[in-house]
């Protein structure tokens, strides 16, 4: 897996200073998208066991309030494979930070309704993951008003709340 970015302090993707990781690799390819580069699953640098130290530190400040994933796609399966291992990391270091996603897929139509039935790394992935921002970026559909959304077409999903209740549950504030 390659990735095109890392931001040591992010405060647009996720609530107070985060740590992101841009991964490359997207199938969806929005139009408008504002990260286009990254489609390419051979951009950027390699996702190597260093990269993975340099994110691990980076998040060790108690300012940093979490870790963000973003893309590209994170939930490519090529991504999934490669960003598993990661995320035990990151949990097992900083269980108290949180950690949140951001997905072309559809929470409940395409990540649990079709990859979490084909691969295991996806439900292990979910497992790690606190908040999935979900749906395609629809340009049409922009909204500047939304916090942390490109369109208003785009949920903020409780991962934890939603596996347990067996639906789809929003975080509150972020609709």
């Amino acid at each position: 897996m390659n990735y095109a970015d890392i931001k040591p302090f992010d405060v647009a993707n996720g609530p107070g200073v985060r740590v992101s990781l841009f991964v490359s690799g997207c199938t969806h390819r929005c139009p408008g998208c504002f990260n286009q580069e990254a489609w390419d699953f051979g951009y950027g640098k390699p996702f190597t066991e260093e990269t993975e130290d340099t994110i691990l530190k980076y998040m060790e400040p108690d300012y940093i309030a979490g870790l963000t994933l973003l893309g590209g796609e994170p939930f490519e399966h090529a991504n999934q494979t490669r960003l598993l291992p990661f995320l035990k990391r990151a949990r097992a270091a900083f269980p108290e930070k949180n950690i949140w996603c951001f997905s072309g897929y559809l929470f409940d139509r395409d990540i649990l309704g079709n990859m979490a039935e084909k691969w295991p790394e996806t439900r292990e992935m979910l497992a790690c993951i606190d908040v999935i921002v979900d749906g395609e970026f629809v340009e049409a559909k922009k909204d500047l008003t939304k916090r942390f959304k490109g369109s208003s077409n785009q949920r903020t999903i409780d991962v934890k709340a939603s596996l347990e209740q067996g639906e789809v549950m929003l975080v509150q504030g972020y609709e």
